[in-house]
């Protein structure tokens, strides 16, 4: 089931001109779309369905440096910079509130596991600390079981994923964006090689410049334009429950995850539980995926479904007069896994008695867009001038997205890059090259 998701409009009229589209409605093309009109740059948004539709309003709206790859960390730092003035900056709640985050330790297996993150993460001055003893009750109130220790950053926070993407697109339109949802976009337009322009379901948009930022779906729109991109698609389940009296910070153990939602209630998940549907992609991308399943062998679950033969019957490459998968697949709305979340609400209760009360309100599934390293792709495409993709966040987009956003935009207008954009190149992969 689809989560509520704050409703943005359509403008009415398709623009025949514009500098730069963005194809794709998260919060990655959002907020691209933001930091571009605020500089007064002409730019249209399409999204084949509605704006943070899918893994943007499904996520659990973590916004965090804590625990993050070390490639990532400048961006995050910039991300929650700009989270923190996002609210007045859109003029509109997107729900961030810089409540802090902490991670639970039940042993010192646990502890371990954080002090290698924190070892690597402290060349870049993130404020992590360590609480044990009396001091772990400070950001564990209620607890029903004796944690060791609690890696605790309260610089970091959370935001609300239905209000988010939603807010920022209007303040995108308000600076002078046009948003078009229902749009899909079909197929890039080239001549001589690079962009001109970009065929939508509804006609031609020329353009100078196009942000691919389709989370999921795009590898199979790359595809189409001739580039190869490694990403695969992972099931993510999630819940939030009725209104308790639980803790105002985020939280996580080694097994399970929860956030205050601005409703009262709490978004909760299975950390280490996401499901990898085998697809024809699997068999494709093997040779780029398996160092990462070696390392974190159980962390994903592999299985075998009917996805195999929808993906199989999927075209790959069509014409701009035909009709497209994102035509006919407006919202991806996957079914969670209920076992993975009835799980995760057993481990929360005994973690925290006051959650044995909560009801289950609704649950949800959403497809991540992973990378091989699970890092970010942010970069030009260097063989299509013009040609700019931001995917493959790997369940970390929606904390990440407004960093995210800024720096495509600084790749996109030729400014100096608001973070070193070179962990996040396309052609870090052999099959991109």
């Amino acid at each position: 089931m689809s989560p509520p998701v704050d409703p943005v409009h359509s403008d009415p009229d398709l623009p025949p001109r514009t500098g730069v589209v963005i194809v794709g409605g998260g919060i990655i093309g959002v907020t691209t779309a933001l930091f571009l009109a605020e500089q007064g740059h002409a730019v249209v948004l399409c999204e084949k369905g509605r704006i943070g539709g899918e893994q943007s309003s499904r996520n659990w709206g973590w916004c965090r440096s804590m625990g993050r790859d070390k490639r990532e960390i400048p961006l995050v730092l910039e991300s929650l910079r700009q989270w923190r003035g996002m609210n007045e900056r859109t003029g509109r709640e997107t729900g961030f509130r810089q409540a802090g985050i902490a991670y639970y330790c039940k042993d010192e297996k646990d502890v371990a596991e954080q002090q290698a993150w924190l070892d690597d993460a402290r060349d870049y001055q993130v404020e992590s600390r360590w609480l044990r003893g009396a001091d772990i009750a400070q950001v564990a109130p209620g607890a029903g079981v004796p944690f060791v220790a609690a890696l605790h950053t309260p610089t970091d926070g959370r935001a609300e994923p239905s209000m988010a993407a939603p807010a920022i697109a209007e303040a995108a339109r308000a600076h002078g964006a046009t948003i078009l949802t229902n749009c899909a976009v079909r197929s890039l337009d080239l001549q001589a090689g690079r962009i001109a322009g970009v065929v939508t379901e509804r006609g031609r948009i020329a353009c100078e410049s196009v942000v691919l930022a389709g989370g999921a779906w795009s590898r199979l729109f790359a595809g189409n334009a001739g580039v190869d991109l490694p990403q695969l698609k992972v099931l993510a389940s999630v819940y939030r429950t009725s209104p308790v009296s639980g803790p105002e910070i985020t939280g996580a153990t080694s097994i399970v995850a929860f956030r205050k939602r601005l409703d009262g209630g709490y978004t909760v998940a299975r950390r280490n539980r996401n499901v990898a549907d085998i697809t024809p992609d699997s068999f494709r991308l093997l040779i780029d995926y398996l160092p990462t399943l070696r390392r974190n062998y159980g962390e994903v679950g592999i299985r075998i479904s009917r996805r195999f033969l929808e993906e199989w019957g999927l075209k790959r490459s069509w014409s701009p007069d035909e009709g497209t998968p994102f035509e006919a697949v407006r919202i991806l709305d996957p079914a969670p896994r209920q076992a993975t979340l009835a799980e995760a609400k057993r481990e929360l209760a005994r973690d925290f008695p006051v959650f044995a009360q909560a009801q289950v309100a609704e649950s949800w599934g959403g497809m991540i867009d992973v990378t091989p390293d699970a890092v970010p792709v942010i970069s030009a495409v260097d063989r299509v001038p013009g040609f700019f993709i931001a995917t493959g966040f790997s369940g970390h987009g929606f904390g990440i997205g407004p960093g995210a956003g800024r720096l495509m935009a600084d790749l996109v207008t030729g400014a100096r890059p608001v973070v070193d954009p070179a962990p996040f190149r396309l052609d870090r992969f052999a099959r991109a090259r």
